[in-house]
């Protein structure tokens, strides 16, 4: 199989899961009646796995985290945010029309940090065919809420 088709199936895996997840901690938020709880344990649940894999794979030295970028730290501020936000607001919201705005949220900035190789990624101009790619995908993830 080449990379980039496991690079697809693997992303693609993880999209199916997005909803998933939502659905069950939002579930768990519910039935402890703190979405914060429920949040928490979802973290100590992902620490745990992270640190086993990580304990598998190896462990980078400290020189190197100390020197990374603080700004790239930021990513484990935004990951909370996701969590606590879905896990609060789709009881109330639903979590499709809850995943519909992450979805678009996705597809805005995706399309920027493309655009500007923000963060160091790799520049893909935002052309008109691909902004209407993009619309034509915030459309089709709009059409599903409808029905």
């Amino acid at each position: 199989m080449p990379p980039t088709t496991a690079y697809a199936l693997t992303m693609l895996a993880a999209g199916i899961g997005i909803p998933i997840l939502a659905a069950l901690n939002a579930g768990l938020g519910t039935r402890l009646g703190s979405p914060v709880a429920a949040a928490a344990i979802l973290f100590v649940v992902a620490l745990g796995t992270t640190l086993l894999i990580l304990a598998l794979k190896g462990v980078p030295s400290l020189a190197v985290v100390i020197t990374a970028p603080k700004h790239l730290f930021l990513a484990g501020l935004l990951v909370a945010f996701y969590i606590l936000s879905i896990t609060f607001i789709a009881p109330k919201f639903g979590v499709g029309n809850a995943v519909f705005f992450v979805l678009l949220g996705q597809l805005v900035s995706a399309a920027l940090i493309d655009h500007f190789g923000l963060f160091g990624a790799r520049i893909s101009p935002l052309s008109l065919t691909r902004s209407a790619g993009i619309a034509l995908m915030a459309a089709g993830v709009f059409l599903t809420q409808q029905a």
